[in-house]
């Protein structure tokens, strides 16, 4: 049973929505899709780039906006999850959307609920997730964005954001093994549930790096007449890192070879940078989008909580699974921190729903760290640390009698705070394992 509340603060608003988990369950698409009906289908004019996958969804979403934005485009986002302010999910012409507005579109949703339904333990209430989509229905369409990314939260056939009337074009990125007791335990049954955003006649642009889920697309593709752009690792190539920066070169259909520099360490933004530019590619066709406007939106773009220096030689990644892990584990193999002159620190934390087994073997026997810290994060969904723990010696390598310790803290702040006070010169702090464990210590650093 749920009772109505008078909510009048943008703070009232965001308590009551991180409360919705404890008295609601994942509904129907059939119920999604009434209910925009119900709101009057306010998505009906917005032109939609809908973006699905494993990893890198928001760091395409980002590229994207930020390449329509140099072409002297007006772009609204939204995307999952937030770091630390609950407005980052909804971006208008780079920006946040303001308090105000958060404030204004929670209660149009909340009072147009059937409180006496719901007070009988009937009736529709959406979950977090698909209450936020709707907000973001009701707030951009006033600011009126010539384009609308809308990032998936989980799977995409039955996601939330797939209840849209139309599409101008969607997006897979890569696609790895999470969620497999939603979206299928197999990476062509996960492609299938992510193949779902497709529409009849709607340009696809997609990772190419399996196979099997090619082939998904592929059929998919046929059934509906999509059009299909694919890009592969064929397609980018490393020419140098240096300042921090990566230069790479991308084959574009419509551009022939251009040079892109990302500011950043992450080695896997080559390929997020090189699906937004293929989807850039899908959506204009080189008609009003020039390779200037390209090269200085991937230039520009920031993507926060990935591979991102938050104070000198210490970076967070919100690689979050095992996929996510080996992205992170390639480009920290490469950061050009060699033994002999300097040592990398890890700082790992991880939720328990998670299959942490394998992303634990993936750092420990990767043999890249000297020191590894493991701490409770304020979750609920925290793992247990004796849990994590126990993998990590399991799975560490010690070579010639060497031995790596496991540093435990009962928390995330005190964590952060002895290692950073501890960091020698030459060493390099790594924090990595989940998105959780990147708000709190950004959240840290922002009230200290």
């Amino acid at each position: 049973m749920i009772e109505k509340k008078k909510i009048t603060t943008f703070e009232e608003a965001v308590e009551y929505l991180y409360a919705v988990p404890r008295f609601t369950s994942k509904n129907t698409m059939e119920d999604t899709k009434a209910y925009l009906q119900s709101l009057g289908n306010p998505d009906k004019n917005l032109k939609i780039i809908h973006v699905a996958g494993t990893n890198g969804k928001g760091s395409v979403c980002a590229y994207l906006r930020c390449i329509l934005e140099e072409a002297g485009y007006k772009v609204a986002v939204f995307t999952s999850p937030h770091l630390v302010d609950v407005r980052e999910r909804f971006i208008v012409a780079g920006e946040m959307i303001s308090k105000e507005a958060f404030l204004e579109a929670f209660l149009q949703i909340y009072e147009s609920l059937d409180w006496e339904k719901l007070a009988q333990g009937k009736g529709y209430h959406p979950t977090f997730f698909e209450y936020l989509f709707f907000m973001a229905m009701l707030i951009f369409p006033k600011e009126k964005p010539d384009y609308c990314i809308l990032e998936t939260g989980l799977g995409g056939r039955l996601d939330a954001t797939n209840a849209v009337t139309k599409k101008a074009l969607t997006v897979i990125t890569r696609i790895g093994l999470d969620h497999v007791e939603y979206l299928g335990n197999t990476l062509p049954e996960i492609a299938g549930e992510k193949a779902g955003i497709m529409r009849d006649g709607v340009p696809l642009a997609f990772t190419d790096a399996d196979l099997e889920v090619t082939k998904v697309f592929t059929l998919k593709a046929r059934e509906l007449d999509v059009p299909l752009y694919p890009v592969s690792k064929n397609d980018y190539a490393f020419l140098n890192f240096k300042n921090k920066n990566i230069d790479f070169s991308l084959h574009t259909r419509y551009y022939g070879y251009i040079r892109l520099t990302l500011h950043t360490l992450a080695r896997y933004q080559m390929e997020n940078a090189s699906l937004a530019v293929r989807a850039i590619e899908a959506l204009d066709e080189g008609c009003t989008i020039s390779e200037e406007h390209i090269k200085a939106g991937v230039s520009r773009c920031f993507w926060q909580g990935r591979m991102e220096e938050i104070i000198p030689d210490v970076f967070v990644d919100g690689a979050h699974n095992e996929d996510g892990i080996r992205a992170f584990l390639e480009t920290v193999k490469e950061d050009g921190i060699e033994p002999a002159n300097g040592s990398r620190t890890l700082l790992f934390s991880v939720v328990e729903d998670k299959d942490y087994r394998h992303m634990i073997e993936k750092l420990a026997t990767s043999k890249l760290f000297s020191k590894i810290a493991i701490a409770h994060m304020q979750t609920g969904r925290a793992a247990d640390l004796l849990r994590i723990k126990e993998q990590f010696e399991q799975n560490i390598v010690h070579d010639g009698g060497s031995r790596i310790d496991i540093l435990q803290f009962d928390n995330v702040k005190e964590a952060f705070k002895t290692l950073v006070e501890e960091k020698e010169q030459e060493e390099r702090l790594y924090i990595a394992g989940s998105l959780y464990l990147v708000g709190e210590i950004k959240e840290f650093l922002n009230n200290d």
